[in-house]
């Protein structure tokens, strides 16, 4: 299996990605990494690799690409002006049956509209989502969508959202009945936006989907709904919030055992408890969200993860492709969007003029960058 990745998007720069490939690639023997970037700095990065790492180096091809994509960058800037990018070479290279996924840390607008125009989307999406996982209180994982590529959504948004994260968590981890729920501030049904109301007022009509209603921010942990769905704009707050949060509870226990000589006893007799109890909550762990919809697989990796986060980008994306899942999608949404399968080209040029011409708000320029 080949995965092609954009090797300098990220705010570490190409040896975190480099180093996450290779930590990648011996995790999984049957994985070949493409690398995308400038030639003489990637094959610098590559021949200064860790001991632990140098014998993943022969799996690792660099291809040159010389103009890379600034985390500033305007998606339409990226359209006109980055064909000859680390991203769009990478996207280029899963649009033609190069690679079977590609995974980039670096500008989430730009990867949003350069992945439509390269691969176009399945069952006439208009737009991607991007999803990820998060840990729950019962140690398993909720899926959350979406976290930034769609500002905002209108209820038909919602409800695809809320189809597609039904079939990667049924297909990806093998849940039978995934439950699907709408993020909302309350779970009365008279609150929330209009079309967070419509969205719930659509999804209950809906045959063969466990939708549960409405939770709170506090239900995404609960582990009692598989997928939680909102617009990228609550979604993208929520996920950092998390983050935060998760990196100050871990500073604090640790923080805590080291105030005295007693705790410290305790801390030491804790270890174990503890190091696992970091490991769960470690956001590094969940590094890697899926950009749903695209006719495509394509994993985003957050901007400041460094190789341990990198190398689980790269993993989400082996399994993703061990799953098919642009077919699963394709597969599942179509009867219930009642359109057509397959996508081609048609598909891809509607969708670079949807970013290149002004729309209504969550559409091109104006989205979130999520990372």
């Amino acid at each position: 299996m080949r995965i092609a990745i954009d090797a300098m998007g990220g705010d570490l720069g190409p040896r975190a990605t480099v180093r996450g490939a290779a930590s990648a690639a011996l995790h999984d023997p049957h994985l070949e990494i493409r690398l995308f970037g400038p030639r003489r700095q990637l094959e610098g990065e590559i021949s200064c690799l860790p001991r632990r790492l140098v014998a993943a180096g022969s799996r690792l091809e660099v291809v040159d690409a010389a103009g890379v994509i600034a985390p500033g960058q305007r998606p339409a800037d990226a359209l006109r002006h980055g064909q000859a990018s680390s991203m769009a070479r990478m996207l280029a290279a899963v649009a033609a049956g190069d690679a079977a996924a590609g995974v980039s840390a670096g500008n989430t607008g730009a990867l949003v509209a350069l992945g439509r125009k390269a691969l176009g989307t399945v069952a006439g999406i208009p737009r991607p989502a991007i999803s990820t996982a998060m840990p729950t209180r019962s140690q398993g994982r909720c899926y959350l969508l979406d976290l930034g590529a769609n500002v905002e959504a209108s209820a038909e948004r919602l409800v695809d959202f809320a189809l597609m994260g039904e079939l990667m968590a049924r297909h990806v981890d093998g849940l039978e009945a995934p439950r699907v729920a709408l993020l909302n501030v309350g779970v009365e049904g008279t609150k929330g936006t209009a079309s967070v109301r419509e969205a719930d007022a659509r999804l209950r009509a809906m045959e063969r989907l466990d939708y549960r209603g409405y939770v709170e921010g506090d239900g995404i942990f609960a582990g009692q709904v598989d997928v939680v769905v909102c617009d990228g704009f609550v979604g993208n707050a929520v996920l950092k919030a998390s983050e935060g949060l998760a990196r100050m509870l871990v500073a604090r226990v640790q923080a805590t055992f080291e105030a005295h000589w007693s705790s410290r006893l305790v801390g030491a007799l804790a270890r174990p408890a503890l190091r696992r109890l970091r490991g769960e909550l470690d956001p590094v762990r969940y590094n890697g969200a899926s950009l749903l919809g695209l006719a495509g697989i394509v994993v985003k990796s957050h901007g400041g993860a460094d190789a341990a986060g990198f190398h689980f980008a790269v993993l989400r994306a082996v399994q993703e492709v061990r799953h098919d899942l642009p077919r699963c999608l394709a597969a599942g949404l179509a009867p219930r969007r009642g359109v057509g399968e397959s996508v081609g080209r048609a598909g891809r040029v509607a969708s670079d003029l949807d970013i290149l011409t002004p729309g209504p708000p969550g559409d091109g320029d104006s989205q979130q960058e999520q990372r």
